[in-house]
């Protein structure tokens, strides 16, 4: 009888704890982003590029939590809340577009392969920035539901 009376308890810990490395991995994602953004006029120095790599690794790390821990929670079944579930397949569309965005940003940016190239690095992080916005919004529109009880 205490396990069926735990489980929800623990599911809700699980939740929080799942919530907390979001906005973790969140505020370590905007700090860089206001470094980045920051450097300009962006001069093409090594320590400009190690900077961007350095975001676009944790750039890409939180949007893979989100997706493949957040949101995969919530596919799996082992979210069982109605509302959450709801909301979740509500804004996943919209956050997959924003996540394309994001990841083009990434392939442009991160120069582990390839010349970087800075010309338009100014409007690209602007553009960035309006959709992580909007990824942030979903977000919090989703992390409201599953804190709810």
């Amino acid at each position: 009888m205490s396990e069926i009376q735990t489980e929800p308890a623990e599911r809700r810990t699980q939740s929080r704890d799942l919530i907390d490395k979001l906005l973790t991995e969140r505020k370590e994602m905007f700090a860089l982003y206001c470094e980045v953004a920051g450097l300009e006029p962006f001069p093409c120095k090594v320590s400009t590029k190690e900077k961007l790599q350095e975001f676009c690794q944790i750039l890409m790390d939180y949007v893979a939590f989100c997706h493949f821990e957040v949101f995969y929670r919530i596919s799996n079944g082992t979210e069982r809340r109605t509302q959450t579930i709801e909301i979740a397949k509500e804004v996943y569309p919209r956050y997959v577009e924003a996540t394309d965005v994001i990841v083009a940003f990434n392939d442009k940016y991160d120069n582990s392969d390839h010349e970087l190239v800075m010309d338009n690095i100014s409007n690209d992080l602007s553009r960035l920035g309006e959709e992580l916005a909007t990824q942030v919004e979903l977000e919090d529109r989703l992390v409201a539901t599953m804190l709810s009880r």
